[in-house]
């Protein structure tokens, strides 16, 4: 049977393969209306792509064509179609562009060769396409277009100049060989070779930079929408940006292209820009479902479950349940902890806004100015700071103008409680400007309320100040006493009144509202040292001892707290009769300069720790605060420090070398010697012999 009698079953195959390469595209089976959806799945970071499938056409001895259907790829994920080698013939087969314009930058179009009896078609490798690994000997492309040969023992590759040269040279080829290069291309676009980003494999030919680099002046907005997509998914989302800016700059009533433009805005974290794409998305296309869906994801995250409902369970779309639950804890949530803030059970209003924001409100103002104002009703003012620093900055963001909270415009509210923990830090000019930006966008009561107190308070410490710095000492605390009056958990104005009362001789009363401060602000700093010292005042030594070693604690490196420690605890051991003489006060290195006495130190029971050291030595000038530290950490631990300038007998004795030195002693006997170790070893070698 001749060759001519087998064409419709060749035409028949050519079908198929070309049947089972075609894969669904939105710029080839989509009808209008979804090409003006944005797909979710073009968004996803992982495309579905095809393998390329060939043809290897073989020509017995008798004349007859036979074809089978095989997967192949290369390394180099070039596109374009080969000569075979020997008696078959290899013809990559392409999609079909069905007249349609719709190359992606990085995409390259040849014209199959024929098999006898069938019509040339044009294909258009997409570039979400890789290939299997492939059989047979490595292929090198010429960059010229081909026909196959069909009888030959060695396959060749011929130029047409009448046909668009597509290949790129440098590929590989059934011959071995590197062949020509490309003799013209129709496009002055550069190509690059991709680096396994995206959809491209690493080495693909990508036209323009991959399509998404090099858009050139194009003025086709889905082609750039598509390259902005392709940003996105390589998590270029500034990028993808751009692109979207630019698409709809060309098309400004294009929905999905504001729907995608806010998914980028979300991911660079503008939420607020990207509420305001969304609604615009929505204004232009009404029933657009999946905007409606990422803008109530978006007002979920912002704490705002009335507006997130709107969308989530708008009429003709099926809410999704997971996002459904999320929002019916939100509302559950603020709830309750709306009742607990109006019987001030702050406690419990705090755990129900942390959960608010585990739920999904990360980004709420409100919610975690709520969560600031529970802080400072339960004294944890430097927690309230540190938690209203975290609030987001909502740029262009319009609904919260609108959103009322609490009984207040969510705006206003944020400010509300601003104002409070600025009061509360001494902040006092800071705590009126925002007390007073509450007012102007919500003037309720609480916050004239809140406003009228602050201005108050601020007049109030204002005026003590002045009395105070005039010597006027009982006028400073009655103006102290004022302000009090408008805030009564003001730790700021309980501690400068007792700074008076210290200055009139009251003591009892200093420690009075030093106590009120601390019991408002535990680490309150000023008013430890002044109760301490009024304790000190009034003979009250051991109370004296134990707001200095507090002190001593959070102040390490401070002389003076060292000095009235040291003076306090001789205080009381001289008030219960004791012996003070070379007496080892805790927390303080004693120097020792004799060796008799360095003997009975270094005998002492427990642990001793020796510092060997030079005055005027740079390293143990810095170390030195450290032992000091280490002081008041290890009570039980004996420090000394020797000057071995000053005392040669003891640096003789111990064969001291190099300063600084360090040996430890337990129970009399030599454990352990450091020769300029750091701060952490140094701990780690104290704390591993104490029992």
């Amino acid at each position: 049977m001749s060759s001519h009698s087998k064409r419709p079953s060749l035409d028949s195959l050519t079908s198929r393969y070309r049947d089972s390469l075609s894969f669904k595209a939105a710029d080839h089976n989509i009808n209008e209306k979804e090409m003006n959806k944005p797909d979710f799945k073009e968004l996803d970071l992982g495309s579905p792509v095809s393998p390329l499938l060939t043809t290897r056409v073989s020509i017995n001895n008798n004349g007859n064509a036979t074809a089978t259907t095989t997967s192949s790829s290369s390394s180099s994920s070039s596109v374009g179609s080969v000569s075979g080698k020997n008696n078959n013939s290899t013809t990559t087969h392409l999609p079909k562009s069905n007249g349609l314009n719709t190359n992606n930058s990085g995409e390259l179009s040849e014209t199959s060769p024929p098999i006898p009896g069938s019509t040339p078609t044009n294909r258009i490798l997409r570039p979400g396409h890789r290939r299997s690994v492939s059989a047979g000997p490595p292929l090198i492309y010429s960059g010229s277009s081909f026909s196959a040969a069909t009888s030959s023992a060695t396959s060749s590759v011929c130029s047409n100049p009448s046909t668009t040269n597509v290949l790129p040279s440098g590929n590989i080829c059934p011959s071995g060989k590197i062949l020509k290069t490309m003799a013209s291309r129709t496009s002055n676009k550069t190509d690059t070779l991709g680096a396994g980003k995206g959809n491209y494999g690493h080495g693909s030919i990508m036209r323009g930079g991959g399509g998404c680099a090099k858009l050139g002046n194009t003025s086709d907005p889905e082609e750039v929408k598509r390259a902005g997509n392709e940003m996105y998914k390589r998590g270029n989302f500034v990028e993808a940006l751009a692109l979207y800016d630019r698409a709809i700059s060309i098309s400004p009533e294009n929905a999905a292209f504001r729907s995608n433009r806010a998914a980028a805005l979300t991911a660079v974290g503008r939420l607020g820009e990207a509420v305001r794409e969304c609604e615009e998305a929505v204004r232009l296309d009404h029933a657009y479902g999946r905007a409606r869906q990422r803008l109530s994801s978006l007002y979920l995250r912002l704490g705002l479950p009335e507006n997130a409902r709107h969308h989530l369970c708008f009429p003709g779309q099926n809410p999704d349940q997971a996002e459904l639950q999320k929002l019916q804890l939100l509302e559950k949530h603020i709830n309750r902890c709306a009742d607990a803030r109006k019987i001030g059970d702050w406690k419990s209003a705090l755990g129900e806004m942390d959960a608010a924001i585990a739920v999904g409100a990360d980004s709420s103002p409100q919610l975690i100015a709520c969560k600031a104002e529970a802080l400072l009703k339960l004294h944890q003012i430097e927690d309230a700071d540190s938690c209203l620093s975290n609030i987001p900055k909502l740029e262009q963001y319009t609904p919260s103008s609108q959103t009322r909270f609490f009984g207040m415009v969510a705006e206003a509210y944020a400010l509300f409680v601003q104002a409070q923990v600025e009061m509360a830090l001494g902040r006092f000019e800071n705590a009126v400007s925002a007390a007073e930006k509450a007012g102007r966008i919500d003037y309720n009561i609480e916050i004239a309320m809140v406003l009228n107190n602050v201005k108050m308070v601020a007049r109030a410490r204002t005026r003590g100040n002045d009395f105070f710095n005039a010597g006027r000492f009982a006028e400073a605390c009655s103006a102290y006493g004022e302000g009090l009056s408008y805030d009564s958990s003001n730790s700021i104005l309980y501690c400068n009144r007792a700074v008076c009362w210290s200055k009139l001789g009251l003591w009892e009363k200093s420690v009075e509202d030093c106590n009120q401060a601390l019991k408002i602000q535990p680490n309150y700093i000023k008013a430890l040292l002044r109760r301490a010292a009024s304790n000190g005042k009034l003979g009250r030594w051991a109370d004296a001892v134990r707001d200095y070693e507090l002190l001593r604690k959070e102040l390490p490196g401070d002389n003076e707290v060292a000095e009235s420690l040291h003076n306090a605890q001789i205080a009381l051991k001289k008030s219960r009769g004791v012996d003070v003489h070379s007496m080892k006060i805790s927390g303080e290195v004693e120097e020792v300069s004799s060796l008799d006495r360095f003997k009975t130190a270094i005998s002492s029971p427990g642990i001793s720790v020796v510092h060997f050291k030079v005055a005027a030595n740079e390293q143990c000038e810095e170390i030195s605060p450290f032992i000091n530290l280490l002081c008041v950490r290890y009570p039980s631990v004996h420090f000394f420090k020797v000057d071995v300038e000053e005392s040669l007998a003891v640096a003789k004795a111990e064969s001291i070398r190099m300063v600084p030195t360090f040996k430890i002693y337990k129970n009399g006997d030599k454990v352990k010697e450091m020769i300029c170790p750091s701060h952490q070893f140094l701990e780690d070698s104290v704390r591993n012999y104490i029992v």
